[in-house]
């Protein structure tokens, strides 16, 4: 899928790693964003990953949709700059972050929204499953049960966060919040429907079906990244 000698096609260089802790990626992210603000010429960029147990509330979360004490939590509790409410990360969990410049595309967020359900409803796609989007809600929905968040940050029409996709994640961490403020909404993951399946293999197709909404080639950047030569991780 990757690397197509003579393509025409806008470039996006591909980093897969494997788990990551949630502030390393975000240092890692904030970075590459910055980077493209001063020089909007720069690729863009798809990291996938996961994530040690984790929550994370958006900006403007409502902390009424977390039914532990923060201070008290057996994991971390973060509060970052993307949009939505509070979400639960963990292994088995594929976390997408794209870093894209929206100026090559579309400067249009409700259009971006719609592009990301659209790569993860693709992806469910080739498994035999039918996504579905619930409006007004963002994300992607298995029978009225929610497989897949979506919450961003885009600054200068440059985009960070992304999209976390529930493969065959641990669910009962996500019994302690109410994901993304929805009360009536039951969170789920594709190992309900495809026993045995994988955030690896599952990977593959998300990128696939990335590059086919983006119409862009995923490249393996010749180069180390930032967040390889910091030392954050070496996966």
């Amino acid at each position: 899928m990757l690397l197509h000698p003579g393509s025409h096609k806008r470039q996006c260089w591909l980093y897969n790693k494997g788990v990551v802790p949630y502030l390393d990626a975000l240092t890692w992210q904030r970075s590459l964003l910055t980077e493209r603000i001063k020089d909007p010429n720069l690729e863009d960029v798809l990291i996938l990953l996961e994530h040690p147990s984790v929550y994370t509330l958006g900006q403007g979360a409502s902390p009424e949709y977390l039914k532990f004490d923060p201070e008290q939590s057996r994991y971390d509790v973060y509060k970052v700059e993307r949009g939505g409410e509070v979400t639960y990360h963990c292994p088995g969990q594929l976390v997408g972050y794209p870093i894209l410049n929206l100026r090559r595309y579309r400067q249009d967020l409700h259009w971006y929204l719609r592009q990301i359900e659209e790569v993860l409803i693709r992806t469910l796609k080739f498994y035999g499953l039918q996504g579905e989007r619930i409006p007004p809600f963002t994300g992607v929905w298995l029978e009225e049960r929610k497989v897949a968040a979506i919450g961003i940050k885009v600054s200068r029409w440059i985009t960070m966060h992304g999209f976390a996709l529930n493969v065959c994640p641990d669910l009962t961490g996500f019994e302690r919040i109410i994901p993304c403020g929805i009360s009536d909404k039951p969170v789920a993951s594709l190992a309900q429907w495809i026993p045995g399946i994988t955030a690896r293999e599952v990977r593959d197709r998300v990128a696939q079906s990335f590059a086919e909404v983006f119409d862009i080639e995923l490249v393996e950047p010749h180069k180390p990244s930032n967040f390889s030569e910091t030392g954050f991780v070496s996966g």
